[in-house]
């Protein structure tokens, strides 16, 4: 496996999201790899990252329209997407569950396509819709090169049963040899 240096180069963590994606068994396409390749490179050099506070963050953009909501948008979207597969750790230190951070930045991301122009539209429809394989790649990148999971088992169930998340599951497995049962948290009528 590869360790991870800051600082890396393009190329680098082109080869090291390449090599994630096809060890948690997920083939993003070109366009997706780029954008975690360029997530990654964007926010190498930028420590203040862990100090945002989303929620808030995510209600400002709100209270924003054009050029400005776009950017602020893409920003917490981004942000989510690091902190949920890269930083998932920062859940705890929020006191939330990762999940929280997909649901935002999916959010995020669906609404920066309903802002944005045809063009550009079909990206971040994209980011939404992929949000838990991209999340899932992340994690992986983050886990190559330690011995501990990334996940604990009350951290991989949770998000296994609110996302689906194949990495989460994976993580599961590695704890226990039970097969879990996802359950639906949706109450019938």
């Amino acid at each position: 496996m590869t360790s991870i240096v800051l600082g890396s180069s393009t190329s680098q963590w082109q080869r090291i999201i390449h090599e994630a994606g096809e060890s948690c068994q997920l083939q993003l396409d070109e366009e997706m790899e780029s954008y975690l390749v360029f997530l990654m490179m964007r926010f190498q050099d930028c420590p203040e990252v862990a100090e945002s506070v989303i929620a808030l963050e995510y209600l400002n953009s709100q209270l924003t329209s054009g050029r400005l909501k776009q950017d602020q948008l893409r920003e917490v979207g981004d942000r989510c997407l690091l902190f949920s597969g890269f930083f998932p750790k920062r859940a705890d230190k929020c006191r939330v569950k990762i999940s929280y951070f997909v649901e935002i930045g999916r959010s995020a991301y669906h609404q920066l396509a309903g802002h944005s122009a045809a063009k550009i539209q079909q990206l971040y429809l994209h980011l939404a819709e992929g949000f838990v394989p991209l999340m899932d790649v992340l994690q992986t990148v983050r886990q190559m090169g330690q011995d501990l999971p990334v996940l604990g088992p009350l951290e991989a169930t949770e998000l296994w049963q609110d996302t689906g998340s194949k990495s989460a599951l994976s993580s599961l497995r590695n704890h226990t040899n039970v097969l879990p049962v996802r359950f639906s948290t949706q109450i019938k009528h």
